[in-house]
């Protein structure tokens, strides 16, 4: 396949500007598609064009000058023997002027405005594009492409067919495997290229447009399948890895091993789903090839103790686990939980974080290297190059999307070069309280093994959901002297710390003071990220303890706080989060008995209204406390690429593709890959090369 550069003309400027729009291949040009289409196949006489289209006119210029009222503008009139359009030009140069002076004979396209819209003056087009009359029409409709500034369209059109010239569109899917998909006919990658780039004048433009067209179906087939095929080299790649085995017999045997232990001292039993996970993620540390697999579950769901008996099981065959969380706030409830179920059964816990001082920290740093220390658990810390396990075996990080692939690779690295590890790689457990729509788990989670925990423990308590404008904020205040009556605390949720020039929110400070003021009595407390590491956990911890009532925070909090006893959540500007944001912070209550409460308080500022998307996003969350329903719902709002944060740090997003409507090309692409990469692996890695180019080995992250 050719990978070339484009042949092009030398010109430094354009080139750069290619290179932004990541252009650097043929492919990569043969594979830019046009936004959208301009007709310039005909020339429309004026007396039959409507008001509002886009039209191609061709006539003589009758009069042409540079007025100064309202502003300075070149006003052109034309006359097509039909009828007369005034062209109007804000921003020109002198070379304009020439090419549009009386006697010029013009083809000129543009949207075509009259009536009250041309302010007085009949017909008029704004800045339209022009050029000579004269020459034949072209016979396709003309591409206008996505572009950044400096690359004119005429530059980027030569550039485009070049890379379709130059380009191997050769295909990399033998014939009878597209056949067809479904119902359709497929066309070849060349036809479906040629045909995009250069449609006829009586293509159906709705089928371009939604991207419903055999052609785009072409192209969003190949793209999910290079997807699929990478995922899948992923997968196997780790089949060939080796990692330690963790089914040998049990150091603490005698009492029955440490899962066992722990399960008897839980005051608490597992849900279903809970021992169905920990059979699945038991079964893959059993086995001498690396565990790659996902946990996910609703806020709430019980993925720490899942993590716990993974742990366990590691820590009971003489290794190590490492737990990394994204924020400390999270990683030390983590820790809390961890040392007290795990601490009374012998199992010796290390802390590690950025704020640590220097001796604590020498401390823990030795407990791991000499393999004291069973379990580490910390934050980004636990990957720094001073810390050196004595033989890790499992990794488990929380809030996966949080972390991007460069410091995954660094957690699944830190095993031993020496020694038995020698060339094995730890077992991986990911989790995340953001559960993953079943179309983005076979596309971007393809390989990985997933578990749900689709259950939530007994107790907890369904969660009232109430979207409340700002102007009733005194009412809000109100229901919060009612709960702090009843003995229960609240959250209140900000957007920003301190006061910003764009935005004009009310940030957490002046909410932390004037809630204090209005609620006289009552220990407020404020927490955000900028903190000190022991002024955040002083807060967290009066907080905790029950003397604190009210806690005004942004979201550092969103994930891991565990507090029964708050049965009231607040978020002001609610309409600038996100839903899977809402989500979480919603999750922070309902954790007790208490009935409990989340207000979302929305403001619209100077706007007449709501946006579509935080409408859409404020409605989900009245609708439905289920986590699946919500993520399947913010992948609606969002797309993908926004939804998976930072998993896919260096790798394409789907262009083409759209998940939540080409669920039978994925199928299709999911059942063809192994067929492709058993029977033509050669074929197999020019289709990914072709589509992703170097960065397929991100996928393995």
């Amino acid at each position: 396949m050719n990978s070339s550069p484009a042949k092009l003309p030398n010109k430094s400027a354009a080139q750069k500007a290619l290179e932004k729009l990541g252009l650097r291949r043929d492919i990569d040009l043969a594979l830019h598609l046009p936004l959208r289409y301009e007709d310039e196949t005909r020339i429309v006489r004026l007396a039959d064009a409507r008001d509002g289209d886009s039209v191609q006119i061709e006539g003589q210029v009758t009069h042409s000058e540079i007025t100064f009222r309202p502003r300075r503008q070149l006003r052109v009139t034309l006359d097509d023997g039909s009828d007369t359009c005034v062209l109007r030009f804000l921003n020109f140069y002198p070379s304009h002027q020439k090419t549009l002076s009386v006697g010029a004979r013009l083809r000129v396209r543009g949207e075509l405005r009259g009536g009250s819209f041309a302010g007085g003056f009949g017909r008029e087009m704004v800045h339209p594009g022009f050029k000579p009359a004269g020459g034949a029409l072209p016979d396709a409709l003309t591409p206008v492409y996505p572009s950044v500034a400096g690359l004119a369209q005429s530059y980027l059109r030569r550039a485009v067919l070049a890379g379709l010239a130059g380009a191997d569109l050769s295909d990399t899917i033998p014939a009878p495997l597209t056949s067809k998909i479904g119902s359709q006919p497929m066309w070849s990658l060349r036809e479906a290229l040629q045909f995009l780039h250069h449609p006829r004048p009586d293509a159906a433009l709705a089928t371009l447009e939604d991207h419903s067209h055999p052609a785009w179906q072409r192209l969003k087939a190949e793209e999910l399948l290079a997807q699929q095929l990478s995922q899948l080299q992923a997968r196997r790649g780790r089949a060939a890895m080796r990692a330690p085995a963790l089914g040998g017999p049990a150091l603490h045997g005698a009492q029955g091993g440490l899962q066992q232990q722990l399960l008897a001292l839980l005051p608490f039993r597992l849900t279903a789903a809970q021992q169905r996970v920990c059979a699945e993620i038991e079964a893959d540390l059993k086995k001498p090839i690396p565990m790659h697999r996902l946990l996910q579950g609703d806020v709430g769901a019980g993925k720490t103790v899942v993590a716990a008996l993974a742990a366990a099981r590691c820590i009971d065959t003489g290794w190590q686990c490492a737990l990394m969380a994204p924020t400390e706030i999270l990683a030390e409830q983590h820790f809390r939980k961890l040392v007290g179920w795990l601490e009374p059964l012998g199992v010796t816990t290390a802390w590690l974080t950025g704020s640590q001082k220097a001796r604590e920290r020498r401390e823990m740093l030795a407990l791991i290297e000499s393999g004291a220390a069973g379990l580490v658990v910390g934050t980004h810390a636990v990957i720094q190059d001073k810390v050196k396990f004595n033989r890790l075996a499992l990794a488990v990080i929380d809030e996966q999307h949080r972390f991007g692939v460069a410091q995954r690779l660094a957690l699944r690295s830190k095993m031993s070069e020496n020694g038995e590890e020698s060339g094995q790689e730890p077992h991986l457990l990911m989790m995340t309280a953001t559960p993953i729509p079943r179309t983005l788990a076979m596309s971007y989670y393809a390989d990985l093994d997933v578990s749900t925990l689709d259950e939530l423990p007994p107790g907890r308590t369904p969660i009232v959901t109430r979207v409340v404008s700002e102007a009733r904020r005194d009412e809000v205040i109100a229901r919060i002297r009612g709960q702090l009556a009843e003995g229960r605390q609240i959250y209140w949720v900000c957007p920003l710390i301190e006061e910003s020039e764009s935005i004009d929110l009310v940030n957490a400070t002046e909410t932390h003071q004037a809630l204090s003021a209005a609620l006289p009595g009552v220990m407020v407390g404020l927490l955000h990220s900028r903190m000190p590491p022991a002024e955040k956990k002083a807060v967290m911890s009066l907080f905790s303890g029950g003397q604190m009532g009210v806690l005004v925070s942004t979201t550092v909090i969103e994930v891991g706080v565990d507090v029964p006893n708050a049965s009231l959540m607040v978020i002001e500007h609610a309409e600038r989060f996100g839903l899977s944001q809402l989500h979480q912070l919603r999750g922070r209550v309902g954790r007790g008995q208490a009935a409990s409460a989340c207000v979302l308080l929305y403001s619209l500022g100077d706007a007449p209204r709501l946006g579509e998307m935080a409408k859409a996003r404020l409605k989900a969350m009245l609708e439905t406390n289920d986590g699946f329903e919500i993520a399947r719902r913010d992948l609606e709002i969002r797309g993908p690429g926004e939804f998976l944060g930072a998993r896919q740090s260096g790798a394409p997003l789907l262009r083409f593709a759209d998940l939540a409507l080409d669920a039978e090309l994925l199928a299709w692409a999911r059942a063809l890959a192994p067929l492709l990469l058993d029977q033509h692996p050669e074929l197999a890695q020019r289709h990914v090369l072709r589509w992703l180019g170097g960065k397929a080995e991100y996928l393995r992250a």
